[in-house]
């Protein structure tokens, strides 16, 4: 056999949103600049943004976010990094030799920059871009693409180009959701309410036509239909509110703090849009909106892990990389 024959068929890209190298201040103000630097995250003209941004933002949230990390962060460090990580690691046994699977960041580091040169490296001349986004949004999917091709513009010879835009309907994923919760369940028993929080973007951007919030609704709604769930014991809500303007609603932690004035004791949080467990699930889900709810009358509040590196999601990520890679690899 030659060593061209050896060579993947082609590269998967797997992409999840970042991290800071650190839960250091001047690690997390890095990675803040250029995540908050993204046109796709805040649609503000750059002239108004960047003196709010170096001037106020910087200066003072790090330190706030640092904090937070360091609460979630681990021995082995970031916990999206190591279970990214996993998935890749997961996704290479399930794929086979025939594709390699890189994991990047789209803030922070490995880079996709980083990943795409070390599937050049590799003799890939195929390429399937995997953002670990269920849902398409214009702030995550499209700065994804922006990111890739901001790469490959510099490249001499481009590789042949795929890219998943969203999967937030697809039967393996909506069947792992389902099944983690199950099996939550019969460890923890069953809540008067079952909370799906999605990560918000602001409501001007769902108006100018982002299909986020409707793709969080079909989610939802399949996941209800999966566990058989009435009408009034689950609420789609969202989270991570930045700034002063109108976001997705209703809100997470309004939500969580009315429901527990309201005399509901039990609630139960899955967070469906995020394929791996980060700092707004562990920090500010599993921490912070577990205080809410507790401080306002509730009495028991369960998170429920994200799928991570759970087989039945990996398996779900293996066939929707499979079902776009047709053509490329032998079945």
């Amino acid at each position: 056999m030659s060593g061209t024959d050896t060579l993947p068929a082609a590269g998967l890209l797997l992409v999840n949103l970042g991290t800071p190298d650190s839960p250091a201040p001047a690690d997390v103000r890095r990675y803040l600049a250029e995540f908050l630097w993204d046109p796709r995250v805040v649609e503000t003209p750059r002239w108004l943004w960047w003196p709010l941004l170096h001037g106020i933002i910087l200066n003072t949230r790090p330190r706030r976010s640092a904090e937070a990390y360091a609460r979630i962060w681990t021995e082995t460090g970031s916990p999206l990094l190591l279970h990214t990580r996993r998935q890749a690691e997961a996704l290479q046994a399930r794929l086979g030799e025939q594709v390699k699977v890189v994991p990047a960041m789209r803030y922070g580091n490995p880079s996709i920059a980083a990943g795409l040169r070390e599937l050049r490296e590799a003799g890939c001349e195929r390429i399937l871009v995997l953002p670990l986004y269920p849902q398409y949004s214009a702030t995550t999917t499209a700065s994804t693409f922006d990111a890739v091709t901001e790469e490959l513009r510099r490249w001499r010879r481009v590789p042949e180009l795929r890219f998943i835009g969203q999967y937030h309907s697809e039967p393996g994923y909506i069947a792992a959701l389902a099944a983690s919760i199950r099996e939550y369940q019969q460890e923890n028993g069953t809540p008067e309410k079952l909370i799906l929080s999605f990560h918000g973007i602001p409501q001007r951007y769902a108006e100018a036509g982002d299909p986020y919030p409707r793709q969080c609704e079909r989610t939802a709604r399949l996941l209800a239909e999966a566990l058989g769930l009435e009408e009034g014991r689950w609420q789609l809500t969202y989270q991570s509110r930045m700034g002063r303007e109108p976001w997705l609603q209703p809100y997470t932690s309004a939500t969580l703090e009315a429901l527990a004035r309201e005399g509901v004791r039990h609630v139960q949080v899955l967070c469906p849009g995020f394929a791996a467990d980060c700092l707004e699930t562990l920090e500010e889900i599993a921490i912070e909106n577990r205080d809410i709810f507790l401080a306002h009358g509730g009495e028991r509040y369960g998170y429920i892990p994200c799928l991570n590196d759970r087989p039945d999601h990996v398996e779900a990520l293996a066939a929707i990389a499979r079902s776009h890679l047709g053509g490329w690899i032998h079945e």
